[in-house]
């Protein structure tokens, strides 16, 4: 399946020169939101993950149907303050500022093989704070998927010692 074709381009957002990839079209057709699942789950089915991780707010969307299908066990990272028990929190940097996720302390054991999963790849900062609270808790990665990845961004060299999949690649914004 063509899948940038369910896709919507929205120019100029969140800012002037930016073309934001609206995801919300492909997920309110069933066709392509399954394909987009199977597609994930066929080329990941191989990967001995145990636990797949998803980032706020659109790596659950993925992520739970993905553990849906694959039959694994599924761990939303938050926003801090947005987790019930104890955490671990990984802080980055943003291109003003900084950001900081969390996960529960007792998500990911040590030696769980995780699959991490999110909608876009842009300059990879969410994505490879992540990866830091999985392994800071002993997770081994396994594999890094997303739908979406805008490749003229520097988002998979940060990513560059993980094994990453993306279903659709925009070459330029």
């Amino acid at each position: 399946m063509n899948f940038a074709q369910h896709i919507r381009s929205v120019p100029d957002f969140p800012k002037k020169g930016i073309v934001f990839r609206d995801i919300t079209t492909l997920l309110k057709n069933p066709r392509a939101f399954s394909a987009a699942v199977d597609a994930l789950a066929d080329h990941f089915n191989n990967s001995g993950a145990n636990i797949i991780v998803g980032p706020e707010s659109r790596g659950f969307i993925f992520g739970a149907a993905l553990a849906y299908k694959m039959k694994l066990s599924f761990v939303p990272v938050r926003k801090p303050g947005k987790l019930p028990a104890e955490t671990v929190s990984e802080t980055y940097l943003l291109e003003y500022g900084s950001d900081t996720i969390e996960m529960h302390k007792d998500a990911v054991k040590s030696g769980d093989k995780v699959l991490l999963i999110d909608d876009l790849l842009a300059t990879g900062g969410t994505m490879e704070a992540a990866c830091r609270l999985v392994e800071k808790l002993g997770g081994i990665i396994v594999g890094i998927g997303f739908l979406i990845e805008l490749s003229f961004l520097p988002g998979r060299e940060k990513l560059r010692k993980y094994p990453v999949f993306t279903l659709i690649d925009y070459k330029t914004e």
